[in-house]
């Protein structure tokens, strides 16, 4: 039997060394699930992802992710950049798409390739569910912030395409860098709620080419802050789409994250409401970075 090998790859990321890195396992089938949690709070990464087989089961590849913390059904990052490693080192040939089946559901991942032998990889996200709303004095306690703060032309609002994140707008980036999380009131604030999670985000980026700048919480999972969430940018776009944040139902957008944490990430969002659905894709870079095995 094979012994588990693993790689490191950054997702979003404009370069290496950037983005958000994560660790992808092969030939996991003699590992039980404490096993497989063991190893991702030894990687700790936001997550590391299990590749169960080489083989497609159900017309996709069966994979699972975990934080340091728990398994989850979904996550943005991890979905991109296994399917980067499939292509790479299970298919190993270009591919224009390939499907991740996943916990939360079947999600396609297509390869845009370019000239200079780059390529962008694109999920589409399954469809958004709207839930609770929240009250800026609340949310504002649990940042750190003022409740001025806090963009009260638009709602504080839990989304899920998967896992669900409670969207928070933002004024300033002045703002959004003074956010810190009150540990003792997210703890208490999400007891009752399916939202473990926050994404703040305000239309003030560093770069003047980026339309947004984000920031991701999520303690719960053991994740104080995630350098690029691909599943929670996928909420914020149905978000921006469906409260027409920039005044109209399709966008096509460049996010930046991590850069608080020296982490820089860029994500590309375009999503677009289309009679009562919001079609929604994250898109983004991926750099191979290292090559092991478990011993």
């Amino acid at each position: 039997m094979e012994k588990p090998i693993f790689y490191i790859v950054d997702v979003f990321a404009e370069e290496k060394f950037s983005g958000n890195q994560l660790a992808v396992f092969r030939f996991v089938k003699s590992l039980s699930d404490y096993q497989l949690q063991k190893i991702a709070k030894e990687m700790n990464y936001s997550e590391t992802t299990f590749i169960l087989s080489d083989e497609k089961e159900d017309k996709g590849y069966n994979i699972r992710i975990f934080t340091p913390e728990t398994e989850v059904p979904f996550a943005g990052h991890p979905t991109l950049g296994t399917a980067f490693v499939i292509q790479h080192e299970i298919i190993k040939k270009p591919v224009k798409e390939l499907t991740i089946n996943l916990k939360a559901g079947k999600i396609p991942v297509s390869f845009i390739y370019t000239s200079d032998n780059t390529c962008t990889l694109w999920m589409k996200q399954l469809q958004p569910i709207f839930g609770d709303t929240y009250k800026a004095i609340v949310i504002s306690e649990i940042l750190n912030l003022n409740i001025d703060d806090i963009n009260s032309a638009f709602p504080i609002q839990e989304v899920s395409t998967g896992l669900p994140v409670i969207i928070v707008p933002i004024k300033t980036l002045d703002a959004v860098k003074r956010a810190k999380i009150n540990k003792d009131k997210y703890f208490e604030f999400i007891k009752n709620i399916k939202a473990k999670t926050i994404l703040v985000f305000c239309p003030e980026p560093y770069h003047i080419t980026h339309d947004l700048n984000v920031r991701f919480f999520a303690d719960q999972y053991g994740i104080p802050e995630d350098p690029a969430t691909g599943s929670a940018n996928g909420c914020l776009a149905a978000y921006l789409v469906k409260h027409r944040f920039f005044g109209k139902k399709r966008i096509n957008l460049q996010v930046e994250q991590g850069y608080e944490i020296g982490r820089f990430a860029l994500l590309f969002l375009k999503a677009e409401e289309k009679e009562n659905e919001i079609d929604i894709y994250v898109g983004g870079k991926v750099e191979f970075i290292a090559k092991g095995e478990l011993v």
